[in-house]
């Protein structure tokens, strides 16, 4: 078993119980998130590691320890006040932030993550106050694996990384961009069961386009323009090498590249290094889930439905992507299944002999299949489609706020009495409507579900549930299934399993079409198991010692391996200063 970390190692008594091995003492221990445990340090422990003095005289159980920094946090003013306390809790005791975020993860969920990670990310540069993670710049990539060697983990299993060229729905935010691969790694551990020093975020950081970071004095990262073409191929070529060899078991998510450069990234680095794109797979899986059930809801067949998806970015695309692949293991031909979906952008419908995206041609109709449509213009627009096409469902992933209009959500009610309405963009700022307006315009007859959480609408004597599409669902079961089988590489039919799990683990006889957040935990359980499944299944799956599993031990192997925030006894290392 590799060492995790040069600070310390995991060893077992003579009983089979774990102990922390620490090589490292006194006031630098303190310092060290992953081993700090402040009041929570025993007598023992602390004449053993020198701490005597330098922390109060009484000892705190974990317990104590999280009603006193719960208490505190409840003090915070501001949502954004409360992130940053949740990160520098992060940054001093990571068994004591972890223990605090399974005990309330419904309600720090929206606020760790989406969607006030975005405010975050606008003020990274003003809030910053402790280094974590990793990040390689224009400045330093050809140094990048000394670098690495720098990083004291040395058994990372899950990467997440950016170069935030395309941050939620705000677009390029610099080296910001950062605080979500930080967000996304938390919940790998919370809510994926991946140990905190077997995570690393990334930041990419090849520059930025927005003028007013490069003009900022404060700004944390390299003040220029965004590599592009070759020297931005080379530098993920280089970064990718280095990873491979200093992490040959790594995972890596990418996150929040522009909309072509997802596409390319992913294409070029999947079968390199095992590797998937959220915002293209992991959206996507989401959404088919939440689709599959709205169908289930309605007492309708998933096939008998029509979808348009707005947005063709990263999202959008991959939202299209697997509703097809939905389509097709539910008996359609791929034909049939790409009639059934209609993609809107900017221009309107996406047709062929628009100028397109190499991403989104396979994704464009063809003038002559809609040569009994009636449209204005040079394409269809987005309420043209809905009507000519018959939809039944409609999913915004366009970052534009207030895009879909009464008209639009009232179009779908000539074609379905129960329309399926899943604004999905993040933050709330950029959703295209609120549920409450979806609710009053259809009379409370829409499934909905959003990318942002939102409370359930009370309508006359009925409450109409809103769901919350959140790709955190998806990833972090999907990357530890990943994790646990070894995976050689992240295949499709992976990522179609963690999208036909969550929708099976849905309980929708309340209305809803996603579980609520506190089942996330579970939920990711039953991802991981059946991703691995599939990774034996396609014969991608390194690790022995799960191929020849029953699913009832598999079960049990990913429950024994789900890391849980608890402080272990620690012990002195020979060496130990």
């Amino acid at each position: 078993m590799p060492r995790v970390s040069r600070y310390y190692d995991v060893k077992r008594d003579h009983e089979g119980k774990r102990y922390l091995e620490v090589n490292v003492t006194g006031f630098s221990l303190l310092h060290l998130p992953l081993l700090n445990k402040s009041t929570g340090f025993t007598p023992e422990e602390r004449r053993l590691l020198g701490l005597e003095g330098l922390v109060p005289p009484h000892m705190s159980t974990l317990e104590e320890q999280k009603e006193r920094t719960y208490r505190r946090y409840r003090l915070q003013p501001t949502d954004l006040e409360r992130h940053v306390y949740l990160r520098n809790l992060q940054d001093r005791n990571e068994v004591l932030f972890y223990a605090m975020l399974e005990d309330h993860l419904e309600e720090m969920l929206p606020i760790l993550y989406t969607p006030t990670v975005g405010e975050a990310v606008r003020v990274f540069s003003d809030i910053y106050r402790y280094p974590r993670g990793f990040t390689v710049s224009t400045e330093d990539i050809d140094r990048v694996e000394d670098a690495l060697d720098n990083v004291p983990l040395d058994d990372v299993r899950m990467i997440v990384a950016t170069d935030s060229s395309a941050i939620l729905g705000i677009g390029d935010q610099g080296f910001g961009g950062m605080a979500i691969s930080i967000g996304k790694l938390s919940l790998y551990t919370v809510a994926g069961g991946v140990g905190p020093d077997k995570t690393l975020p990334v930041e990419l950081d090849v520059g930025t386009d927005r003028q007013d970071l490069i003009d900022d004095p404060l700004y944390l990262g390299v003040h220029h323009r965004r590599l592009t073409g070759e020297a931005y191929d080379e530098f993920l070529d280089r970064f990718v090498e280095a990873v491979a060899a200093r992490y040959p078991k790594a995972i890596i998510q990418w996150e929040d590249f522009a909309r072509g450069t997802a596409f390319k990234v992913l294409e070029r680095y999947r079968k390199v290094i095992p590797s998937f794109n959220d915002d293209i797979q992991g959206t996507g899986a989401m959404a088919l889930a939440g689709l599959m059930n709205a169908a289930r809801l309605k007492g309708e067949a998933f096939t008998n439905q029509v979808f348009v998806v707005v947005g063709a970015g990263a999202g959008g695309i991959g939202v299209a992507w697997a509703i097809r692949q939905g389509l097709v293991h539910a008996g359609m031909s791929a034909a049939e299944a790409a009639a059934r979906v209609y993609v809107v952008d900017r221009q309107g419908l996406l047709m062929h002999g628009q100028s397109l995206e190499a991403h989104q041609e396979p994704f464009a109709k063809h003038p002559d299949a809609l040569a009994d449509w009636t449209y204005a213009g040079e394409a269809p627009t987005l309420l043209e489609t809905i009507q000519n096409a018959r939809a039944t469902a409609l999913l915004g992933l366009s970052g534009v706020s207030g895009l879909f209009t009464q008209p639009i959500i009232t179009a779908l009610l000539q074609h379905t009495p129960r329309p399926v309405v899943f604004p999905l963009s993040n933050p709330t700022s950029n959703v295209e409507v609120l549920p409450e307006e979806v609710v009053r315009w259809t009379d409370g007859q829409a499934i909905i579900a959003s990318g942002s959480p939102f409370a359930d609408i009370h309508h006359g004597d009925a409450v109409v549930p809103v769901g919350q599409g959140n790709n955190a669902f998806i990833f972090p079961g999907l990357g530890f299934g990943a994790v646990i089988s070894g995976a050689r590489e992240i295949t499709d039919g992976m990522v179609m399993e963690a999208a036909r799990t969550l929708a099976d683990v849905t309980d929708v006889s309340g209305g809803r079409v996603y579980p609520p957040i506190r089942d996330l935990r579970e939920v990711s359980i039953q991802v991981a198991v059946r991703v691995a499944r599939q990774a034996i299944r396609e014969g991608v799956a390194a690790e022995r010692r799960v191929r020849n599993l029953t699913d009832d031990e598999l079960l049990a192997f990913v429950r024994r391996r789900f890391w849980t925030p608890k402080y272990l006894p620690y012990r002195k290392a020979p060496d130990a200063r």
